[in-house]
């Protein structure tokens, strides 16, 4: 595109968006809070989870993150470098507790479940006001902040619960929320993929509850 300034012509070369990193971002989410909320309901192996934390649901999810801060998404950006960073702490905190005696000692006992709890809680602090803008996005990026609230409560009451030692009653409720919570997640970055490679919308995301501001999804995915 031509223009003129000062008589001169100037050409303007206007760049080529990126593609959208939001169903990478969501996969990455999905298959790692798989894993762990399968070990937190008693029905996957533990440590499993460690790799894809560390390099899938941190790495990659943090990437996609960067990767939305270039196309002006705030949600987006903030959502997955947070979540990135999540699986990254979460990740590096059991290796450390695994292979350093030094790090071991420190959180040993119930000071391990207490520290996982606190942990869960000032994450669910950040998930809740994510929650409520999230409305303003879709149907089912809604849905896979609020099953994830839920998670992260149940697991916070879990893990303190299991500190003045009571049952693991509540840390499996929350597995098998989780799980819910990775299949939404699923859901919705298989949206993104398909629906931005169709014409049309093929799996409906569900319009912004309350008026859209900006989503993570592509335009074609956040039709009803």
């Amino acid at each position: 595109m031509a223009t003129f300034v000062a008589d001169r012509p100037v050409t303007l070369v206007e760049t080529v968006p990126a593609a959208d990193p939001a169903p990478l971002g969501l996969a990455g989410f999905a298959l790692t809070t798989f894993l762990l909320s399968g070990h937190n309901a008693s029905w996957i192996p533990d440590a499993i989870w460690i790799g894809p934390a560390l390099f899938y649901g941190g790495t990659v999810q943090l990437l996609a993150g960067m990767w939305e801060f270039r196309n002006r998404n705030v949600f987006g950006a903030t959502a997955f470098s947070t979540y990135g960073g999540f699986w990254l702490s979460l990740g590096i905190f059991v290796v450390l507790a695994d292979v350093s005696k030094t790090f071991a000692s420190a959180v040993a006992g119930t000071n391990l479940t207490n520290a996982l709890a606190w942990f869960l809680l000032a994450f669910a602090i950040f998930n809740t006001y994510m929650l409520l803008w999230s409305m303003r996005v879709s149907v089912a990026v809604f849905l896979v902040f609020l099953t994830l609230e839920i998670t992260e409560i149940l697991l916070v009451i879990g893990f303190f619960n299991l500190s003045h030692g009571g049952t693991e009653w509540w840390l499996h409720a929350g597995g098998w929320v989780g799980v819910v919570t990775a299949a939404v997640a699923w859901y919705t970055s298989a949206a993104g993929v398909v629906n931005g490679m169709a014409p049309g919308v093929v799996l409906p995301v569900g319009a912004a509850p309350i008026g859209m501001l900006g989503s993570p999804m592509p335009r074609r995915a956040e039709a009803a």
